[in-house]
């Protein structure tokens, strides 16, 4: 793919996924999908896409916030910050309601039209922490 159409491609599907629309299509039928960094991955369309979705949509009511893309012949980058409250388990942790707001970055791969890959670089471990975290405690003032 070119570097327009590469980015022609992923615009549509970030315009899809941020609008909660029909993602999906521009995923390939042998999409994969890991999270660097662990043993996660996701393989095909129905499991990249039910992951995506159980992450924004289920465990998370969130919104990302896109801040640099970058697009070459069929690779391109994306750095965003997902926002979002946690309204579903994860992880093993009920939905606490707690804000959190997490850095991240995704590599795609594209071919013909359709993203082939996505690498995600998600420090889930800060993830983890704001859902954890104990609230702070209230000091009465003397």
């Amino acid at each position: 793919m070119t570097t327009q159409q590469t980015r022609e491609t992923l615009n549509a599907y970030a315009e899809a996924l941020l609008s909660f629309g029909d993602f999906a299509r521009y995923l390939s039928d042998d999409v994969t999908m890991a999270f660097m960094g662990t043993d996660r991955i996701a393989r095909g369309r129905d499991a990249v896409r039910d992951t995506i979705k159980f992450i924004h949509e289920i465990a998370f009511s969130s919104a990302i916030k896109v801040t640099t893309v970058v697009c070459g012949e069929g690779e391109a980058m994306l750095e965003a910050e997902f926002v979002g409250t946690h309204i579903g388990e994860f992880e093993g942790v009920k939905p606490t309601l707690k804000s959190v707001r997490v850095p991240y970055s995704v590599a795609y791969s594209l071919a013909n039209g359709k993203v082939t890959a996505l690498r995600l670089y998600f420090p889930m471990d800060l993830l983890m922490k704001q859902i954890t975290a104990a609230a702070p405690v209230a000091v009465a003032a003397v």
